[in-house]
């Protein structure tokens, strides 16, 4: 049983800095996609960062590129995801989620992801 939680949302002014932390349990391993989604109010989840130990890759959604970067950690069973440079539309409730590299789909397709945290709420103002 693969558990997911999340740490680390607050709110923020625009400009500032913050890490969210996602710690896991369970059977995930480099062979596993990682990934932060979010989800602002009446907007469809969009997939914002994914890790692939495994293949060495990162990937990022446009708007986060050269501000945000996503790192992880098998050994500690940790995924981060550091926030620089916030705008008000980085405001959403943010998600770690995780799935086997080999399930087909792209990086951000959510409906491919098996696993899944309870999510952190983050709030920039302007």
């Amino acid at each position: 049983q693969v558990q997911l939680v999340e740490s680390g949302g607050g709110s923020v002014q625009a400009g500032g800095s913050l890490k969210l932390s996602c710690a896991w349990s369970g059977d995930l391993n480099q062979r596993h996609l990682m990934a932060w989604f979010r989800q602002a109010p009446r907007q469809e989840r969009e997939g914002v960062a994914g890790i692939l130990t495994l293949a060495g890759t990162t990937f990022y959604v446009g708007s986060v590129k050269g501000r945000f970067t996503i790192s992880r950690d098998n050994a500690q069973n940790m995924l981060w995801l550091q926030m620089n440079d916030l705008k008000p539309e980085d405001t959403g409730v943010y998600y770690c989620a995780a799935r086997p590299s080999v399930v087909p789909g792209t990086w951000d397709d959510d409906s491919t992801f098996t696993y899944w945290g309870q999510g952190t709420q983050v709030t920039v103002s302007s």
